[in-house]
């Protein structure tokens, strides 16, 4: 069987009091009983991907303008969805670009944040042909990539476009055996109920580890039981989403994540907590897009040992990503460059 190297150390093992890596505002003005976070937490933004999401948001000139504004205001990632089409939740059908070919073209415009998928659903594509990919932007991007894996959950997606939306959660561990050892530049076998290879194989190799240190970190959504364990088994990092303030429904994903963790022998302290951050959308789980307000709930996040964020915006367009931005410098005691 393939195993996958355990991740960075994630922090939410309630580090020592008084370890913190940059002047915060909680740093600045301590709260007695505030366990600070160990290291920097970082904050990433979901762009745009349709006009769904501000007028003209959808078009490729302002995602770009977007993620470059984001990326000098001193953002640590770029994010995307991985959707088709969403049908059956409001009135009319609506949908959003493909995320494989926007985020190449991110990596090849951007020259810093990290670029993620929040989540790449791995129904959509053949799982080697999901490694193959997954090496070649990691290329383009000179090692940027951050690969978020997930089952799927919009059904509707799945009949208009031909996919089959049973046993995901088995397709998924299928997936994850191929994908994972690929990007490590294994050769690999595997002959599954759903999905096989022979001697498959990526060349060229992955520019991680082969020319830059490390490997493509593996992120994945996930809150069932089974899901969780399989993040347990092969991730670097763990997504739970869509969050205003950490509350109690985030307290039992993490709980029920570290329970995975125990069934597998796996040190929860060895997987980096992601969160999705919802600001100024419908809902009461979100955030109001003030600087303030978000500034606060990062420190929030840190406090509770979260290793990176990802913001989603109501109105993605220029005001509201200097929101985030700024928001995110007063978090770390710093200035938007």
């Amino acid at each position: 069987m393939h195993h996958v190297s355990l991740g960075p150390v994630a922090a939410w093992s309630r580090p020592r009091r008084g370890l913190v890596s940059a002047p915060s505002r909680a740093a600045r003005d301590p709260e007695p009983e505030t366990v600070a976070y160990h290291r920097l937490m970082k904050t990433g933004l979901v762009l745009p991907m349709s006009d769904a999401d501000a007028p003209g948001a959808g078009a490729w000139p302002q995602i770009r303008k977007l993620a470059l504004l984001a990326e000098a205001g001193g953002i640590d990632s770029l994010w995307v969805y991985d959707h088709f089409i969403f049908r059956g939740l409001d009135e009319e059908d609506g949908g959003i670009h493909e995320a494989w070919t926007l985020l190449s073209a991110l990596a090849a415009v951007t020259d810093r944040a990290a670029l993620g998928t929040i989540v790449l659903g791995t129904g959509f594509r053949p799982p080697a042909l999901t490694a193959k990919m997954a090496a070649t932007l990691d290329e383009v991007s000179d090692g940027r990539l951050i690969l978020g894996l997930g089952t799927g959950w919009h059904e509707p997606e799945y009949r208009a476009f031909g996919y089959p939306f049973d046993h995901r959660a088995g397709r998924f561990e299928e997936t994850l055996q191929i994908i994972v050892p690929l990007l490590r530049g294994e050769h690999v076998t595997f002959n599954g109920e759903w999905h096989q290879v022979e001697d498959a194989f990526l060349i060229p190799p992955p520019p991680r580890p082969t020319r830059l240190p490390g490997a493509v970190p593996i992120l994945i959504a996930a809150k069932g039981e089974r899901v969780l364990r399989l993040t347990a088994r092969w991730a670097d990092s763990w997504n739970t989403a869509w969050f205003g303030l950490p509350d109690e429904r985030f307290a039992q994903r993490r709980a029920d994540l570290v329970a995975a963790c125990e069934s597998v022998e796996r040190d929860p302290a060895t997987l980096e907590v992601t969160v999705g951050v919802s600001v100024g959308e419908e809902g009461t789980s979100t955030l109001p897009l003030e600087v303030d307000a978000v500034a606060r709930a990062l420190d929030a996040w840190r406090d509770e040992g979260v290793g990176h964020v990802q913001v989603s915006l109501g109105s993605a367009d220029e005001p509201a990503v200097e929101v985030i931005l700024e928001a995110r410098a007063r978090h770390l005691g710093e200035t938007v460059p």
